[in-house]
């Protein structure tokens, strides 16, 4: 799950939470979304941690750093025997 699953859980908590008046016998729909709602928080935080470590490890320790990237390309003809 991502950021974006994240919040789409917390907005259909906020829905079930504070847009729906139906009454179900033994289900509380306030609860359900209050529920979804601080696990799609959770979830879109967590994420959001992830993708930060994740893009932390690709960024140079010295910002004065740049590396060096060689493309090798091999310009021999093909072989032409059969």
């Amino acid at each position: 799950m991502g950021i974006g699953a994240g919040i789409l859980i917390a907005a259909i908590g906020a829905v079930l939470a504070f847009a729906v008046n139906a009454d179900i016998e033994g289900i509380e729909l306030d609860t359900i979304g209050t529920i979804m709602m601080i696990a799609g928080v959770v979830i879109a935080v967590l994420a959001a941690a992830v993708t930060a470590s994740r893009r932390s490890r690709y960024v140079a320790s010295d910002p004065g750093v740049v590396a060096d990237r060689r493309v090798v390309v091999d310009e021999r003809p093909p072989d032409t025997r059969i």
